[in-house]
């Protein structure tokens, strides 16, 4: 019996010295000091090897850019009933947008001409040789083309990003394809959809008072480009045109993961914006050069479909269309992507921190 009385010694020992401070320590045996001491360091080592096992796993986890790309072009075309829901319910989108486009690039043609008539001097902020040349006919041609980006466009753009992201996310976490049935089941409805048109609102305020920026200093570059004189002039707004682009990009990749919070969260306005700067901390050049992937798409189908005429009529501004909602599509998977990483990598890292906290505590 003698030795089963020691170890019960031996145990209340220990359990006084982690609950009961006021014992004085000449009272706790030096066999169970060198025993706890043992137990600490070797929790210590295990603390350490789990910590260096965890981060080992979250850098074989990250995902880079072309990553993402991957994991959104699989989502996309290995889901045959996604790529049909998808083509229904952006056919309003596709309908709008073949007219919309036809309007822009007639309009962009008769800005062009207009802006190719420079003196070559300007005035701040808007040259007054514009004033003079611009015809109601293209100042009313503006404010319509306002109108429709502002007001349909959004609205169609909206339905859109709301199915893509909804039935993406479904399929990206159940890692299978889905059947027409269960995409129709539980669609984003009521509160949800009302705190994401919120955002979406919020969204479209700032990035159209970006998007004028970018229009009046590429306006002013184009016009003092030429002048011999102000040559200095025309680097400046380049360079801030370029600074300011680059900011678009950043942000836009904020905005859009706002969007996408307010569908999987119910996060709103503010708040998801808020939420979306943090998730996207440490990964904004991944963001940069994710939007800067569609930006060039799109840029791309613009300007090639203004060099050969296509905003005239014909199958050329269709194909264009139907290239552009594809890459619309696209876009949004790709977020949803992007914030699942971006979200998976703060938890990570709020991880590890309290893994840290607990090897220095244990230390």
């Amino acid at each position: 019996m003698t030795p089963f009385f020691y170890l019960v010694f031996l145990l209340l020992a220990n359990e006084s010295q982690v609950h009961s401070h006021h014992l004085h320590p000449s009272t706790v045996l030096t066999l169970s000091l060198q025993k706890k001491d043992f137990e600490m360091n070797d929790n210590h080592i295990m603390l350490n090897e789990k910590l260096i096992e965890k981060n080992h796993d979250i850098r074989n986890q990250k995902l880079g850019v072309f990553d993402i790309l991957k994991e959104a072009l699989i989502i996309t075309f290995k889901n045959f009933n996604f790529i049909i829901f998808i083509l229904l319910t952006s056919l309003p989108l596709f309908g709008f947008m073949v007219y919309y486009e036809s309007f822009l690039q007639e309009t962009l043609v008769e800005t062009y001409d207009i802006l190719k008539q420079t003196p070559g001097y300007s005035d701040w902020p808007v040259p007054k040789f514009i004033h003079n040349k611009m015809t109601k006919h293209v100042f009313y041609e503006l404010l319509q083309l306002g109108f429709l980006y502002l007001v349909p466009l959004h609205l169609f753009e909206f339905c859109t990003v709301i199915v893509t992201v909804d039935l993406s996310s479904k399929i990206h976490a159940q890692e299978r394809p889905m059947t027409l049935k269960e995409m129709k089941h539980r669609p984003i409805c009521g509160a949800r959809l009302r705190g994401t048109f919120i955002t979406s609102i919020y969204v479209l305020y700032i990035s159209t008072c970006t998007l004028l920026g970018l229009i009046w200093l590429v306006t002013y570059y184009f016009i003092l480009e030429n002048s011999i004189i102000e040559v200095f002039f025309a680097g400046f707004y380049g360079a801030g045109f370029l600074l300011l682009l680059v900011k678009y990009l950043e942000w836009s990749a904020m905005w859009n993961m706002s969007i996408v919070i307010s569908v999987w969260e119910g996060i709103y306005g503010g708040e998801a914006l808020a939420l979306s700067d943090y998730l996207c901390k440490g990964s904004k050049g991944r963001g940069v050069l994710l939007m800067f992937v569609f930006f060039v798409w799109g840029l791309g189908l613009r300007l090639t479909c203004l060099y050969f005429g296509c905003y005239e009529g014909g199958i050329g501004i269709v194909a264009q269309i139907s290239l552009f909602c594809l890459g619309n599509v696209l876009k949004w998977v790709v977020c949803m992507v992007y914030f699942c990483d971006c979200k998976k990598r703060t938890l990570e890292k709020k991880f590890d921190e309290e893994v840290e906290r607990d090897v220095e505590f244990a230390a």
